[in-house]
């Protein structure tokens, strides 16, 4: 009988307690890998979100928080921006595009941006990717709009269905438009990104739902005739630039940072991004340590499980010296049948996660904007594997050499 098929027939004989090492060794790779696979997705959602962008302009206030509001539609912005101070940015000579963003509302807990077309033909996401629509068409009348793949999805909504926009992100009957509704004209793909949780309307839309509203603290500007012309907004939230050559980049940002007419903001996405992940930084590592500490903690559960049933294993043990096995051997098959535990932990382990993501993927992706694909596991996570089933190894030479140190005569005179 070799060594594995031993040390198998030993741990079938303690399955109660091999099983309750194993899911305790499985448990801790569920959440060892799974703050790794959360951790890593969560930047490359943040980074696939917007690119191709030069440069995003807000109000003054901080770089990570015009960030948040514009692209990822976290929080609020502190004040908005005159639509002459955009006009004046847009005509810059060093500008290719503008992106305008208007926000401020929302519909059944998903955040509603006013823009215009240049949204469609110009915002750029993961390797530049171009949005696309599932079904349907861009807006083209003021009550029309597109909704994000998610909000189709959660809402189960189709074209041509009316939604009613609500004053504010949070939605009550005392803030709703009820009596400008909005029809459906269109459904973006799905991106993987805030776009999929963004119900998206005109400027002009934005503008007409507020007219004559008396819902609010401030009643808006009357205008009988619901026109493009009659609707240009006052202000909005912020925009995104695009320039003709990347160099003149710096040059802009410090005049825009000088812009004279008003305190304004002007950010590089990618160093905004960057700072966010530092600021970030201290939760991560906050995780792994936790992580480390329940993979410790497993370990060390199996530890105490080992060496506390090697006095109960002491007559099996003086058995197999009696018919031949070396001190050698003993040491053997208890490493074996630790890393066998080990192995049976990894395993149940990522098997656990893969059902955990396959379960949670829609629940998380709907509720905090996370996207968590099924993908096979990374060199990191492999070697997070690796050293986990090494530490198994090395703690498995603990009762191993304590099993050596029995000799013959005490295993059988020991009294069970």
């Amino acid at each position: 009988m070799n060594l594995r098929t031993l040390a198998w027939k030993s741990l079938r004989s303690r399955r109660s307690t091999a099983l309750l090492t194993v899911i305790s060794i499985s448990v801790s790779v569920l959440l060892f890998l799974g703050v790794e696979r959360i951790r890593v997705n969560a930047q490359s959602s943040f980074a696939n979100t917007v690119s191709g962008t030069d440069l995003i302009v807000g109000a003054r206030s901080g770089s990570i928080q015009l960030l948040l509001y514009s692209v990822f539609r976290i929080g609020d912005a502190t004040n908005n921006i005159s639509w002459d101070s955009y006009q004046t940015i847009a005509k810059n000579k060093q500008v290719d595009w503008v992106i305008p963003i208007s926000l401020g509302d929302s519909h059944r807990g998903f955040r509603v941006m006013g823009t215009n077309k240049a949204y469609f033909e110009h915002f750029r996401y993961g390797q530049k990717n171009h949005l696309s629509l599932a079904s349907g068409k861009s807006f083209d009348g003021i009550f029309e709009t597109v909704i994000g793949s998610e909000v189709a999805k959660s809402l189960n909504y189709k074209i041509g269905d009316q939604i009613i926009i609500s004053h504010g992100t949070v939605s009550t009957k005392f803030t709703e438009h009820k009596d400008k509704p909005f029809v459906i004209s269109g459904i973006l793909a799905h991106t993987g990104t805030p776009v999929d949780r963004t119900v998206h309307v005109s400027l002009a839309g934005i503008e007409a739902m507020h007219i004559n509203w008396q819902g609010g603290s401030k009643k808006r500007r009357i205008v009988r005739e619901l026109t493009e012309e009659n609707l240009q907004p006052e202000s909005i939230t912020a925009f995104l630039v695009g320039l003709k050559s990347r160099v003149k980049a710096f040059s802009l940002q410090r005049e825009i940072n000088d812009y004279q007419a008003e305190p304004l903001l002007a950010i590089f996405p990618g160093v905004a991004l960057h700072e966010l992940w530092r600021l970030m930084s201290v939760a991560e590592k906050a995780l792994l340590i936790i992580s480390i500490f329940v993979v410790l903690a497993a370990l060390t559960g199996m530890l105490a499980v080992s060496l506390a049933g090697l006095n109960e294993r002491r007559r099996e043990i003086a058995v197999l010296r009696s018919i031949g096995a070396s001190h050698w051997q003993i040491m053997s098959l208890l490493i074996t049948e630790t890393v066998l535990l080990t192995l049976a932990g990894i395993s149940l382990g990522i098997a656990m996660l893969y059902i955990f993501i396959f379960i949670a993927q829609p629940y998380i992706e709907a509720n905090y904007g996370l996207f968590l694909p099924i993908t096979w596991p990374s060199s990191r996570e492999l070697m997070m594997v690796s050293l986990l089933l090494i530490a198994g190894l090395l703690i498995s030479l603990i009762p191993a050499y304590r099993a050596y140190r029995n000799s013959l005569i005490d295993g059988m005179s020991a009294r069970i």
